[in-house]
Protein backbone atom coordinates (compact mmCIF):
# COMPACT_ATOMS: atom_id res chain seq x y z
CA UNK A 1 0.00 0.00 0.00
CA UNK A 2 1.17 3.43 -0.82
CA UNK A 3 -0.07 6.74 0.16
CA UNK A 4 1.89 8.71 -3.22
CA UNK A 5 1.04 6.15 -5.65
CA UNK A 6 2.30 7.24 -9.48
CA UNK A 7 -0.67 5.88 -11.15
CA UNK A 8 -3.96 3.53 -10.52
CA UNK A 9 -5.59 0.33 -11.61
CA UNK A 10 -9.44 0.24 -11.94
CA UNK A 11 -11.42 -3.00 -12.10
CA UNK A 12 -14.64 -2.56 -14.11
CA UNK A 13 -17.03 -5.91 -14.27
CA UNK A 14 -20.10 -6.04 -16.51
CA UNK A 15 -22.78 -7.71 -14.20
CA UNK A 16 -25.44 -8.77 -17.37
CA UNK A 17 -28.19 -11.26 -18.25
CA UNK A 18 -30.51 -11.10 -20.62
CA UNK A 19 -34.37 -11.29 -19.06
CA UNK A 20 -35.47 -14.68 -19.00
CA UNK A 21 -38.42 -15.73 -16.94
CA UNK A 22 -41.07 -17.95 -17.89
CA UNK A 23 -43.84 -18.37 -15.54
CA UNK A 24 -45.62 -20.31 -17.95
CA UNK A 25 -43.25 -23.63 -17.29
CA UNK A 26 -40.63 -24.94 -14.57
CA UNK A 27 -38.68 -26.19 -17.71
CA UNK A 28 -36.59 -24.06 -19.28
CA UNK A 29 -32.92 -24.25 -19.29
CA UNK A 30 -32.32 -20.61 -19.93
CA UNK A 31 -33.22 -19.43 -17.04
CA UNK A 32 -30.65 -21.07 -15.15
CA UNK A 33 -28.27 -19.12 -16.70
CA UNK A 34 -29.48 -17.00 -14.08
CA UNK A 35 -29.11 -19.87 -11.26
CA UNK A 36 -25.12 -20.99 -12.62
CA UNK A 37 -24.39 -16.94 -12.43
CA UNK A 38 -25.86 -16.14 -8.74
CA UNK A 39 -23.76 -19.57 -7.66
CA UNK A 40 -20.46 -19.60 -9.67
CA UNK A 41 -20.36 -15.64 -9.89
CA UNK A 42 -22.50 -13.06 -7.64
CA UNK A 43 -22.43 -15.24 -4.33
CA UNK A 44 -18.77 -15.81 -4.70
CA UNK A 45 -17.74 -11.97 -5.36
CA UNK A 46 -20.32 -10.90 -2.53
CA UNK A 47 -18.87 -13.58 -0.59
CA UNK A 48 -15.17 -12.36 -1.00
CA UNK A 49 -16.14 -8.39 -1.21
CA UNK A 50 -17.35 -9.44 2.83
CA UNK A 51 -13.74 -11.23 3.48
CA UNK A 52 -12.12 -8.12 2.64
CA UNK A 53 -14.42 -5.81 4.42
CA UNK A 54 -13.98 -7.96 7.83
CA UNK A 55 -10.43 -8.16 7.38
CA UNK A 56 -9.92 -4.58 7.09
CA UNK A 57 -8.40 -4.08 3.37
CA UNK A 58 -9.38 -0.58 1.68
CA UNK A 59 -10.14 -2.17 -1.95
CA UNK A 60 -12.12 -0.37 -5.14
CA UNK A 61 -13.98 -2.43 -7.51
CA UNK A 62 -16.98 -0.95 -10.52
CA UNK A 63 -19.59 -3.07 -10.99
CA UNK A 64 -22.14 -2.54 -13.69
CA UNK A 65 -25.64 -4.15 -12.86
CA UNK A 66 -27.54 -4.33 -15.69
CA UNK A 67 -31.54 -3.31 -15.55
CA UNK A 68 -32.87 -7.06 -16.70
CA UNK A 69 -30.33 -8.39 -14.07
CA UNK A 70 -31.78 -6.29 -11.74
CA UNK A 71 -34.69 -7.03 -12.58
CA UNK A 72 -34.75 -10.60 -12.49
CA UNK A 73 -32.57 -10.71 -8.83
CA UNK A 74 -35.47 -8.78 -7.41
CA UNK A 75 -37.90 -10.81 -9.06
CA UNK A 76 -40.01 -13.23 -6.63
CA UNK A 77 -40.69 -15.84 -9.07
CA UNK A 78 -37.16 -16.40 -10.13
CA UNK A 79 -35.86 -16.43 -6.21
CA UNK A 80 -38.55 -19.37 -5.84
CA UNK A 81 -36.60 -21.36 -8.95
CA UNK A 82 -33.76 -20.56 -7.59
CA UNK A 83 -34.18 -21.98 -4.38
CA UNK A 84 -35.50 -24.83 -5.76
CA UNK A 85 -32.44 -25.00 -7.93
CA UNK A 86 -30.32 -25.25 -5.32
CA UNK A 87 -32.13 -27.72 -3.67
CA UNK A 88 -32.06 -29.98 -6.17
CA UNK A 89 -28.36 -29.97 -6.67
CA UNK A 90 -27.96 -30.41 -3.01
CA UNK A 91 -29.98 -33.79 -3.64
CA UNK A 92 -27.64 -34.70 -6.31
CA UNK A 93 -24.55 -33.82 -4.25
CA UNK A 94 -25.68 -36.01 -1.57
CA UNK A 95 -25.85 -38.65 -3.89
CA UNK A 96 -22.43 -38.32 -5.40
CA UNK A 97 -20.79 -38.41 -1.69
CA UNK A 98 -22.35 -41.85 -1.71
CA UNK A 99 -21.34 -42.90 -5.50
CA UNK A 100 -18.12 -41.37 -4.95
CA UNK A 101 -16.96 -43.11 -1.91
CA UNK A 102 -14.61 -45.52 -3.49
CA UNK A 103 -12.51 -42.76 -4.88
CA UNK A 104 -11.15 -40.67 -2.42
CA UNK A 105 -9.74 -37.71 -4.46
CA UNK A 106 -13.49 -37.49 -6.50
CA UNK A 107 -14.91 -37.92 -2.76
CA UNK A 108 -13.51 -35.07 -1.71
CA UNK A 109 -14.70 -32.76 -4.23
CA UNK A 110 -18.21 -34.19 -4.03
CA UNK A 111 -18.21 -33.40 -0.20
CA UNK A 112 -16.92 -29.63 -1.19
CA UNK A 113 -19.93 -29.38 -4.14
CA UNK A 114 -22.32 -30.53 -1.33
CA UNK A 115 -21.04 -27.77 0.59
CA UNK A 116 -20.68 -24.91 -1.89
CA UNK A 117 -24.56 -25.70 -2.57
CA UNK A 118 -25.58 -26.04 1.11
CA UNK A 119 -24.00 -22.52 1.89
CA UNK A 120 -25.30 -21.14 -1.17
CA UNK A 121 -28.50 -21.41 -0.04
CA UNK A 122 -27.69 -20.59 3.42
CA UNK A 123 -26.21 -17.40 1.93
CA UNK A 124 -29.08 -16.35 -0.37
CA UNK A 125 -31.88 -17.45 1.68
CA UNK A 126 -30.86 -16.47 5.81
CA UNK A 127 -27.62 -13.41 4.90
CA UNK A 128 -29.72 -11.47 1.66
CA UNK A 129 -32.83 -12.97 2.57
CA UNK A 130 -33.12 -13.59 -1.33
CA UNK A 131 -31.88 -9.91 -2.08
CA UNK A 132 -28.48 -10.38 -3.54
CA UNK A 133 -29.06 -6.34 -4.94
CA UNK A 134 -29.02 -5.29 -1.23
CA UNK A 135 -25.73 -7.04 -0.80
CA UNK A 136 -24.27 -4.87 -3.53
CA UNK A 137 -25.78 -1.96 -2.48
CA UNK A 138 -23.86 -2.66 0.91
CA UNK A 139 -20.62 -2.48 -0.44
CA UNK A 140 -21.71 0.89 -2.48
CA UNK A 141 -22.75 2.19 0.69
CA UNK A 142 -19.72 2.07 2.55
CA UNK A 143 -17.12 3.19 -0.46
CA UNK A 144 -15.70 0.28 -1.59
CA UNK A 145 -17.77 -0.69 -5.01
CA UNK A 146 -19.09 1.84 -7.57
CA UNK A 147 -22.12 0.26 -9.31
CA UNK A 148 -22.82 1.81 -12.56
CA UNK A 149 -25.88 0.77 -15.00
CA UNK A 150 -26.29 0.41 -18.95
CA UNK A 151 -28.72 0.47 -21.73
CA UNK A 152 -32.13 -0.60 -20.15
CA UNK A 153 -32.25 -4.16 -22.35
CA UNK A 154 -28.64 -4.09 -23.52
CA UNK A 155 -29.57 -2.44 -26.63
CA UNK A 156 -26.68 -1.68 -29.13
CA UNK A 157 -26.73 1.91 -29.63
CA UNK A 158 -24.72 1.90 -33.08
CA UNK A 159 -27.46 0.39 -34.23
CA UNK A 160 -30.43 1.68 -32.37
CA UNK A 161 -29.15 5.61 -33.36
CA UNK A 162 -30.83 5.32 -36.37
CA UNK A 163 -34.21 6.47 -34.16
CA UNK A 164 -32.80 8.55 -32.20
CA UNK A 165 -36.19 8.42 -29.28
CA UNK A 166 -35.01 4.41 -28.75
CA UNK A 167 -31.51 5.16 -27.48
CA UNK A 168 -32.73 7.68 -25.37
CA UNK A 169 -35.02 5.24 -24.04
CA UNK A 170 -32.50 2.71 -23.59
CA UNK A 171 -30.54 5.10 -21.41
CA UNK A 172 -33.61 6.74 -19.36
CA UNK A 173 -34.84 3.32 -18.49
CA UNK A 174 -31.41 2.09 -17.76
CA UNK A 175 -30.99 5.02 -15.41
CA UNK A 176 -34.48 4.85 -13.83
CA UNK A 177 -34.16 0.90 -12.88
CA UNK A 178 -30.69 1.47 -11.49
CA UNK A 179 -32.03 4.65 -9.19
CA UNK A 180 -34.99 2.32 -8.35
CA UNK A 181 -33.09 -0.60 -7.10
CA UNK A 182 -29.90 1.32 -5.84
CA UNK A 183 -31.81 4.63 -4.44
CA UNK A 184 -29.36 7.15 -6.61
CA UNK A 185 -28.61 8.21 -9.27
CA UNK A 186 -25.23 6.41 -11.34
CA UNK A 187 -22.16 8.30 -12.13
CA UNK A 188 -21.38 5.68 -15.10
CA UNK A 189 -22.64 3.74 -17.90
CA UNK A 190 -21.57 0.45 -19.43
CA UNK A 191 -21.91 1.26 -23.24
CA UNK A 192 -24.04 -1.89 -24.04
CA UNK A 193 -21.21 -4.17 -25.81
CA UNK A 194 -19.08 -1.23 -25.53
CA UNK A 195 -21.11 0.02 -29.03
CA UNK A 196 -19.92 4.09 -28.93
CA UNK A 197 -21.36 6.10 -31.06
CA UNK A 198 -21.07 9.74 -30.71
CA UNK A 199 -25.12 10.93 -31.16
CA UNK A 200 -25.87 9.10 -27.65
CA UNK A 201 -24.02 11.46 -25.59
CA UNK A 202 -26.59 14.39 -25.50
CA UNK A 203 -28.50 11.71 -23.92
CA UNK A 204 -25.92 10.54 -21.30
CA UNK A 205 -25.94 14.09 -20.53
CA UNK A 206 -29.75 14.20 -20.30
CA UNK A 207 -29.88 11.85 -17.62
CA UNK A 208 -26.80 12.55 -16.11
CA UNK A 209 -24.73 10.03 -16.81
CA UNK A 210 -20.55 11.61 -16.33
CA UNK A 211 -18.27 8.58 -18.00
CA UNK A 212 -18.51 5.82 -20.27
CA UNK A 213 -16.80 2.70 -20.60
CA UNK A 214 -14.97 1.78 -24.27
CA UNK A 215 -13.08 -0.71 -26.03
CA UNK A 216 -9.66 0.62 -26.32
CA UNK A 217 -9.82 2.03 -30.19
CA UNK A 218 -12.74 4.11 -29.39
CA UNK A 219 -9.75 5.60 -27.58
CA UNK A 220 -7.30 5.30 -29.63
CA UNK A 221 -8.86 6.34 -32.76
CA UNK A 222 -10.71 9.43 -31.24
CA UNK A 223 -10.06 12.91 -32.46
CA UNK A 224 -7.85 14.16 -31.98
CA UNK A 225 -5.72 11.18 -31.15
CA UNK A 226 -5.12 11.42 -27.10
CA UNK A 227 -2.16 12.09 -25.72
CA UNK A 228 -1.88 9.27 -23.32
CA UNK A 229 -3.91 6.96 -25.09
CA UNK A 230 -5.53 4.65 -23.10
CA UNK A 231 -3.84 5.44 -19.70
CA UNK A 232 -6.06 8.58 -18.98
CA UNK A 233 -9.79 9.05 -19.69
CA UNK A 234 -10.71 11.79 -22.11
CA UNK A 235 -13.64 14.14 -22.66
CA UNK A 236 -16.23 14.36 -25.40
CA UNK A 237 -17.45 18.01 -26.72
CA UNK A 238 -20.35 17.26 -24.69
CA UNK A 239 -18.66 16.33 -21.59
CA UNK A 240 -18.94 12.59 -21.46
CA UNK A 241 -16.13 11.11 -19.95
CA UNK A 242 -14.55 7.81 -21.38
CA UNK A 243 -12.76 5.39 -20.18
CA UNK A 244 -10.73 2.96 -22.75
CA UNK A 245 -10.16 -0.81 -21.66
CA UNK A 246 -6.21 -1.30 -21.52
CA UNK A 247 -4.75 -4.45 -23.66
CA UNK A 248 -1.84 -5.81 -21.88
CA UNK A 249 -3.74 -6.36 -18.09
CA UNK A 250 -7.12 -7.62 -20.27
CA UNK A 251 -4.94 -10.09 -22.42
CA UNK A 252 -3.27 -11.91 -19.51
CA UNK A 253 -6.71 -12.00 -17.83
CA UNK A 254 -9.19 -12.61 -20.52
CA UNK A 255 -7.22 -14.58 -23.03
CA UNK A 256 -7.99 -18.29 -23.42
CA UNK A 257 -4.85 -18.94 -24.58
CA UNK A 258 -2.43 -16.93 -22.59
CA UNK A 259 -4.37 -15.40 -19.61
CA UNK A 260 -4.62 -16.89 -16.32
CA UNK A 261 -7.95 -18.93 -16.64
CA UNK A 262 -6.09 -21.89 -19.25
CA UNK A 263 -3.78 -22.50 -16.13
CA UNK A 264 -3.52 -26.47 -16.17
CA UNK A 265 -4.60 -26.72 -12.23
CA UNK A 266 -7.79 -24.77 -12.99
CA UNK A 267 -11.11 -26.20 -13.27
CA UNK A 268 -12.16 -27.86 -16.32
CA UNK A 269 -15.50 -25.83 -17.55
CA UNK A 270 -16.37 -28.57 -20.30
CA UNK A 271 -16.11 -31.84 -18.44
CA UNK A 272 -19.80 -31.47 -16.15
CA UNK A 273 -21.01 -35.25 -14.60
CA UNK A 274 -24.11 -33.62 -16.72
CA UNK A 275 -22.40 -35.79 -19.75
CA UNK A 276 -20.10 -37.96 -17.59
CA UNK A 277 -22.32 -39.73 -15.30
CA UNK A 278 -24.83 -43.00 -15.84
CA UNK A 279 -28.33 -41.81 -17.89
CA UNK A 280 -30.10 -43.25 -15.87
CA UNK A 281 -28.54 -41.95 -12.69
CA UNK A 282 -28.30 -38.32 -13.81
CA UNK A 283 -31.80 -38.55 -15.90
CA UNK A 284 -33.82 -36.55 -13.03
CA UNK A 285 -30.89 -33.84 -12.78
CA UNK A 286 -30.71 -32.62 -16.54
CA UNK A 287 -33.50 -31.12 -18.82
CA UNK A 288 -36.97 -32.44 -18.58
CA UNK A 289 -36.87 -34.64 -22.19
CA UNK A 290 -33.40 -36.07 -20.77
CA UNK A 291 -30.88 -33.49 -23.10
CA UNK A 292 -27.15 -33.65 -21.07
CA UNK A 293 -26.07 -29.99 -19.73
CA UNK A 294 -24.16 -29.06 -17.26
CA UNK A 295 -24.91 -30.06 -13.82
CA UNK A 296 -22.03 -27.31 -12.20
CA UNK A 297 -20.68 -29.64 -10.59
CA UNK A 298 -17.25 -30.74 -12.31
CA UNK A 299 -14.04 -33.38 -10.77
CA UNK A 300 -11.22 -32.59 -13.72
CA UNK A 301 -9.22 -29.92 -13.95
CA UNK A 302 -7.89 -28.66 -17.49
CA UNK A 303 -4.38 -30.59 -17.10
CA UNK A 304 -3.51 -29.87 -20.93
CA UNK A 305 -5.08 -29.51 -24.72
CA UNK A 306 -5.86 -32.82 -24.81
CA UNK A 307 -9.65 -34.57 -24.12
CA UNK A 308 -7.46 -36.52 -20.95
CA UNK A 309 -8.10 -34.33 -17.80
CA UNK A 310 -6.98 -35.50 -14.26
CA UNK A 311 -9.42 -34.95 -11.19
CA UNK A 312 -9.06 -31.36 -10.17
CA UNK A 313 -6.97 -30.21 -6.88
CA UNK A 314 -8.41 -27.34 -4.73
CA UNK A 315 -5.05 -26.72 -3.31
CA UNK A 316 -3.07 -26.89 -6.79
CA UNK A 317 -5.63 -24.56 -7.74
CA UNK A 318 -5.24 -21.91 -4.88
CA UNK A 319 -1.21 -21.82 -5.21
CA UNK A 320 -1.92 -20.85 -9.14
CA UNK A 321 -4.39 -18.49 -8.02
CA UNK A 322 -1.76 -16.80 -5.50
CA UNK A 323 1.17 -17.23 -7.87
CA UNK A 324 -1.21 -15.74 -10.57
CA UNK A 325 -1.96 -12.72 -8.51
CA UNK A 326 1.50 -12.17 -7.67
CA UNK A 327 2.37 -11.75 -11.31
CA UNK A 328 -0.47 -9.45 -12.18
CA UNK A 329 0.66 -7.43 -9.11
CA UNK A 330 4.40 -7.35 -10.44
CA UNK A 331 3.25 -6.43 -14.28
CA UNK A 332 1.16 -3.76 -13.23
CA UNK A 333 3.71 -2.65 -11.12
CA UNK A 334 6.45 -2.08 -13.46
CA UNK A 335 3.81 -0.84 -16.12
CA UNK A 336 2.26 1.71 -14.28
CA UNK A 337 6.27 2.92 -13.15
CA UNK A 338 7.03 3.25 -16.71
CA UNK A 339 4.05 4.85 -17.83
CA UNK A 340 4.79 7.57 -14.95
CA UNK A 341 8.28 8.71 -16.40
CA UNK A 342 6.28 9.98 -20.01
CA UNK A 343 3.27 11.47 -18.34
CA UNK A 344 2.19 14.84 -16.62
CA UNK A 345 -0.85 12.88 -14.96
CA UNK A 346 -1.38 10.03 -12.71
CA UNK A 347 -1.93 6.89 -15.26
CA UNK A 348 -5.07 4.52 -14.88
CA UNK A 349 -5.20 0.85 -16.11
CA UNK A 350 -8.70 0.39 -16.75
CA UNK A 351 -9.31 -3.77 -16.93
CA UNK A 352 -13.07 -4.10 -17.83
CA UNK A 353 -14.00 -7.84 -18.12
CA UNK A 354 -17.83 -10.05 -18.01
CA UNK A 355 -18.01 -9.96 -14.20
CA UNK A 356 -19.29 -13.98 -14.92
CA UNK A 357 -15.75 -14.01 -16.11
CA UNK A 358 -14.74 -14.36 -11.95
CA UNK A 359 -16.43 -17.51 -11.15
CA UNK A 360 -18.73 -18.72 -13.88
CA UNK A 361 -16.04 -19.27 -16.84
CA UNK A 362 -12.86 -18.77 -14.27
CA UNK A 363 -13.86 -20.63 -11.20
CA UNK A 364 -11.02 -19.23 -9.16
CA UNK A 365 -11.82 -15.62 -10.88
CA UNK A 366 -13.44 -14.00 -7.13
CA UNK A 367 -10.65 -15.92 -4.92
CA UNK A 368 -8.01 -14.28 -7.37
CA UNK A 369 -9.50 -10.88 -6.92
CA UNK A 370 -9.69 -11.46 -3.31
CA UNK A 371 -5.99 -12.37 -3.34
CA UNK A 372 -4.85 -9.48 -5.78
CA UNK A 373 -6.85 -6.92 -3.73
CA UNK A 374 -5.05 -7.77 -0.42
CA UNK A 375 -1.80 -7.95 -1.94
CA UNK A 376 -2.03 -4.51 -3.87
CA UNK A 377 -3.44 -3.61 0.33
CA UNK A 378 -0.78 -4.54 1.88
CA UNK A 379 2.66 -4.93 -0.16
CA UNK A 380 4.74 -2.10 -1.03
CA UNK A 381 3.55 -0.86 -4.45
CA UNK A 382 3.71 2.57 -6.90
CA UNK A 383 0.01 2.20 -7.53
CA UNK A 384 -3.53 1.71 -5.74
CA UNK A 385 -6.89 0.36 -6.90
CA UNK A 386 -9.74 3.10 -8.19
CA UNK A 387 -12.62 3.58 -9.39
CA UNK A 388 -13.65 5.87 -12.60
CA UNK A 389 -15.91 8.19 -10.68
CA UNK A 390 -12.94 8.33 -8.39
CA UNK A 391 -10.16 9.23 -10.71
CA UNK A 392 -12.06 12.27 -12.21
CA UNK A 393 -13.08 13.49 -8.93
CA UNK A 394 -9.06 13.49 -7.87
CA UNK A 395 -7.95 14.01 -11.45
CA UNK A 396 -10.55 16.87 -13.69
CA UNK A 397 -8.54 18.42 -15.93
CA UNK A 398 -9.04 15.88 -19.33
CA UNK A 399 -7.93 16.17 -23.39
CA UNK A 400 -11.17 16.70 -25.13
CA UNK A 401 -11.50 14.31 -27.97
CA UNK A 402 -14.27 12.59 -29.87
CA UNK A 403 -14.00 8.81 -29.33
CA UNK A 404 -14.19 6.34 -32.46
CA UNK A 405 -17.39 4.73 -33.18
CA UNK A 406 -16.58 0.90 -31.88
CA UNK A 407 -17.45 -1.77 -29.85
CA UNK A 408 -16.00 -4.48 -28.51
CA UNK A 409 -16.55 -8.23 -29.66
CA UNK A 410 -14.95 -9.90 -32.34
CA UNK A 411 -12.84 -7.43 -34.79
CA UNK A 412 -13.84 -4.51 -32.80
CA UNK A 413 -17.05 -3.02 -34.12
CA UNK A 414 -20.58 -4.02 -35.39
CA UNK A 415 -19.61 -7.57 -36.68
CA UNK A 416 -21.10 -9.44 -33.94
CA UNK A 417 -24.38 -7.58 -33.67
CA UNK A 418 -24.88 -7.45 -37.37
CA UNK A 419 -24.04 -9.93 -40.36
CA UNK A 420 -25.87 -12.71 -42.61
CA UNK A 421 -26.88 -14.67 -39.81
CA UNK A 422 -29.12 -12.41 -37.53
CA UNK A 423 -29.57 -9.15 -39.79
CA UNK A 424 -33.02 -9.84 -40.60
CA UNK A 425 -33.40 -8.78 -36.97
CA UNK A 426 -32.33 -5.21 -37.37
CA UNK A 427 -35.56 -4.62 -39.56
CA UNK A 428 -37.77 -5.28 -36.77
CA UNK A 429 -36.16 -3.30 -34.48
CA UNK A 430 -36.49 -0.46 -36.70
CA UNK A 431 -39.78 -0.59 -37.73
CA UNK A 432 -41.08 -1.17 -34.41
CA UNK A 433 -39.10 1.68 -32.84
CA UNK A 434 -40.70 4.12 -35.49
CA UNK A 435 -43.96 2.66 -34.50
CA UNK A 436 -43.51 2.72 -30.46
CA UNK A 437 -42.69 6.67 -31.45
CA UNK A 438 -45.92 6.85 -33.39
CA UNK A 439 -48.01 5.51 -30.59
CA UNK A 440 -46.67 7.18 -27.48
CA UNK A 441 -47.27 11.03 -30.04
CA UNK A 442 -50.67 9.56 -30.85
CA UNK A 443 -51.58 8.49 -27.63
CA UNK A 444 -49.49 11.90 -25.93
CA UNK A 445 -52.75 12.68 -23.79
CA UNK A 446 -54.50 9.29 -23.14
CA UNK A 447 -56.50 8.52 -19.75
CA UNK A 448 -57.88 4.89 -20.75
CA UNK A 449 -56.16 2.70 -18.32
CA UNK A 450 -56.40 -0.48 -20.13
CA UNK A 451 -54.94 1.56 -23.11
CA UNK A 452 -52.09 2.94 -21.31
CA UNK A 453 -51.33 -0.39 -19.65
CA UNK A 454 -50.86 -2.00 -23.54
CA UNK A 455 -48.96 1.09 -24.67
CA UNK A 456 -46.61 0.51 -21.73
CA UNK A 457 -46.29 -3.43 -22.57
CA UNK A 458 -45.46 -2.04 -25.97
CA UNK A 459 -42.73 -0.19 -24.26
CA UNK A 460 -41.91 -3.57 -22.75
CA UNK A 461 -41.84 -5.65 -25.88
CA UNK A 462 -39.53 -3.36 -27.73
CA UNK A 463 -37.21 -3.09 -25.14
CA UNK A 464 -36.90 -7.00 -24.64
CA UNK A 465 -36.46 -7.00 -28.71
CA UNK A 466 -33.88 -5.11 -29.10
CA UNK A 467 -31.48 -6.85 -26.62
CA UNK A 468 -28.29 -7.41 -28.15
CA UNK A 469 -28.37 -10.66 -26.56
CA UNK A 470 -30.37 -12.51 -28.97
CA UNK A 471 -28.19 -11.52 -32.09
CA UNK A 472 -24.76 -12.51 -29.97
CA UNK A 473 -26.16 -16.01 -29.23
CA UNK A 474 -27.15 -16.35 -33.32
CA UNK A 475 -23.57 -15.15 -34.12
CA UNK A 476 -22.19 -17.56 -31.95
CA UNK A 477 -24.41 -20.47 -32.75
CA UNK A 478 -25.58 -21.27 -28.89
CA UNK A 479 -29.28 -21.45 -27.79
CA UNK A 480 -30.20 -20.21 -31.79
CA UNK A 481 -33.60 -21.48 -30.93
CA UNK A 482 -34.56 -19.54 -28.32
CA UNK A 483 -33.08 -16.67 -29.29
CA UNK A 484 -35.06 -16.71 -32.54
CA UNK A 485 -38.12 -17.59 -30.79
CA UNK A 486 -37.72 -14.93 -28.04
CA UNK A 487 -36.93 -12.44 -31.47
CA UNK A 488 -40.46 -13.61 -32.52
CA UNK A 489 -42.19 -13.68 -29.57
CA UNK A 490 -41.38 -9.71 -28.88
CA UNK A 491 -42.02 -8.83 -32.36
CA UNK A 492 -45.35 -10.21 -32.48
CA UNK A 493 -46.44 -9.24 -29.11
CA UNK A 494 -46.18 -5.46 -29.70
CA UNK A 495 -47.38 -6.00 -33.56
CA UNK A 496 -50.40 -7.55 -31.96
CA UNK A 497 -50.67 -5.10 -29.37
CA UNK A 498 -50.32 -2.53 -31.63
CA UNK A 499 -53.02 -2.91 -34.21
CA UNK A 500 -55.04 -3.36 -31.07
CA UNK A 501 -54.56 -0.13 -29.48
CA UNK A 502 -54.73 1.37 -33.15
CA UNK A 503 -58.20 -0.41 -33.40
CA UNK A 504 -59.40 0.25 -29.74
CA UNK A 505 -60.25 -3.43 -28.82
CA UNK A 506 -57.56 -4.56 -26.54
CA UNK A 507 -57.58 -8.34 -26.05
CA UNK A 508 -57.76 -8.04 -21.59
CA UNK A 509 -56.60 -11.72 -21.90
CA UNK A 510 -53.53 -11.20 -23.98
CA UNK A 511 -52.69 -8.27 -22.64
CA UNK A 512 -52.47 -9.89 -19.36
CA UNK A 513 -51.05 -12.89 -20.45
CA UNK A 514 -47.80 -11.41 -21.62
CA UNK A 515 -47.82 -8.62 -18.89
CA UNK A 516 -46.91 -12.01 -16.42
CA UNK A 517 -44.66 -13.21 -18.56
CA UNK A 518 -42.60 -9.86 -19.42
CA UNK A 519 -43.08 -8.00 -15.99
CA UNK A 520 -39.94 -6.04 -16.80
CA UNK A 521 -40.09 -2.07 -15.77
CA UNK A 522 -43.09 -1.94 -14.15
CA UNK A 523 -42.82 1.52 -13.39
CA UNK A 524 -42.57 2.42 -17.52
CA UNK A 525 -44.35 5.18 -18.93
CA UNK A 526 -44.39 4.68 -22.71
CA UNK A 527 -44.44 8.79 -23.38
CA UNK A 528 -40.38 8.62 -23.22
CA UNK A 529 -40.45 7.60 -26.76
CA UNK A 530 -42.71 11.10 -27.52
Amino acid sequence: MTNNPKGYVSFVLHAHLPFVHHPESDNYLEEEWLFEAISETYIPLLTNFKKLEEEKVDFRITMSLTPPLLSMLANKLLQKKYINYLKKHIELCKKEVLRTKDNPKINVLSHYYLDRYSSDLHIFKDIYKCNLIDGFKHFQDIGVLEIITCGATHGYFPILYLNEKTVRAQIAVGVQTYEKYLGRKPRGIWLPECGYVPEADKYLKEFGIEYIITESHGILYANPTPVYGTFAPIVSPTGIVAFGRDIEASKQVWSSICGYPGDYNYREFYRDIGYDADYDYIKPYITYDGVRVNTGIKYHRITGKTENKDIYNLQWAMDSVEKQAGHFFDSRQAQITNLANFMQTSPIVLCPYDAELFGHWWYEGPYWLYILFKKIYYDKSDFKLITPGEYIDKYPEIQQCTPCRSSWGANGYSEVWLNDLNDYTIRHMHRLGDKMVELANEFANETDKIKIQALNQCARELLLLQSSDWSFIITNGTMVDYAKRRIKDHTGRFTKLYKQIKENNIDLDFLKDIQEKDPIFPDIDYKIYM
